[in-house]
């Protein structure tokens, strides 16, 4: 591989850095640096209504908090809707997607009809069969639409992930996605598929809830005329029950970790083996280790579980592989702030 390689990670700000998006982060920097490649930052921040301010510093905190260092200066999304405009009117005037004037109460009718007769919820490509010239008519008296991509009815997709192999998805499950939405603002797919291509992303490493999105996403490429990058999704992070790791089950913020003691190079190192094997028993990694080691062959397709003890004992090992200097820097404010118990025998350690 030249070092032609070029990874992104693309957070939405809504919230804190979650652990599971320190690792995609992780493994897109490692794959960059192992093959003397860059590796972007992208904020995807065009969903307007979930938009948590300050978030998008928190999560670049954490990243340079991390190690993670991108390189150049975060693309935002919201600087750049003229370019997704124009896409979409190129879409629209090759005939690959198409204005769709359904109301919201039409569209709720149709997922209800759809639940009642037990079918999958789809657009029904009502505003697909308008001519154009209708559709323009409707468009000049500024009735509101949104963008929808023109999905075959027939066929299998078919694209290789490079951790879970060959992946075939039938035309007929996939819905005729929004791609602008009627405020202007473009959704994930179309955004993400212009700026990864205007940015020469050559290797799209993202979470596996992105893989039934990934043959839209094909579709675009292929409409567009634009070579698509390679494609790996990552496995799920897992609690212990083997539930999703989500915020309803605890502290799974980057900065919850941070504010609580924990390195970073123990938690980059914890986290790195959350689905990636590196072939042996080594469990202890420095960054520049991890560099040269890392391979998505090595990703495990199936889940991976969060072992807080498993953290723990990593944070140990760093800590008492410090010198006492740094680890007094580091301890004090805490001590400072959270004394010793009463009779502990240490009441006059600072």
């Amino acid at each position: 591989m030249s070092a032609a390689v070029i990874t992104r990670f693309a957070p939405s700000p809504t919230g804190k850095l979650h652990i599971g998006g320190l690792r995609t982060a992780l493994y897109n920097y490692l794959y960059a640096r192992h093959h003397g490649g860059r590796f972007l930052l992208r904020i995807e921040d065009t969903d307007r209504s979930r938009l948590v301010p300050g978030t998008a510093e928190d999560i670049i905190a954490c990243l340079r908090w991390s190690g993670l260092n991108f390189d150049g200066e975060p693309v935002i999304q919201s600087s750049r809707l003229g370019d997704y405009r124009e896409i979409a009117h190129q879409l629209i005037a090759s005939g690959s997607a198409y204005r769709c004037f359904c109301t919201p109460e039409r569209l709720e009718t149709l997922r209800r009809n759809q639940q009642t007769q037990k079918l999958a919820p789809r657009y029904d490509k009502h505003c697909l069969r308008l001519s154009a010239i209708s559709a323009q008519k409707l468009a000049a008296a500024d009735t509101p639409y949104v963008v929808r991509l023109a999905v075959p009815t027939h066929g299998t997709i078919t694209f290789t992930d490079l951790i879970h192999g060959i992946v075939p998805i039938k035309a007929e499950i996939l819905d005729d996605q929004v791609l602008m939405k009627s405020d202007g603002y473009p959704t994930y797919h179309l955004a993400a598929v212009v700026d990864d291509h205007d940015a020469g992303i050559t290797h799209v490493i993202r979470g596996e809830e992105w893989l039934p999105s990934t043959p839209k996403h094909l579709l675009l490429y292929h409409a567009l005329g634009w070579t698509p990058p390679a494609f790996a999704h990552l496995p799920l992070l897992l609690n212990a029950d083997r539930s999703k790791l989500s915020k309803r089950t605890g502290d799974v913020a980057v900065d919850d970790y941070r504010q609580a003691g924990y390195l970073p190079s123990a938690l980059v190192n914890f986290i790195v083996l959350l689905g990636w094997n590196p072939g042996s028993d080594q469990e202890i990694f420095n960054l520049s280790e991890l560099i040269t080691q890392f391979s998505l062959e090595r990703v495990k397709r199936s889940g991976a579980v969060f072992d807080q003890k498993k953290l723990d004992w990593i944070n140990g090992y760093y800590l008492r592989q410090m010198d006492i200097s740094a680890f007094t820097e580091l301890a004090a404010p805490w001590l400072k702030t959270t004394p010793p118990p009463i009779n502990s025998g240490h009441e006059n350690f600072l």
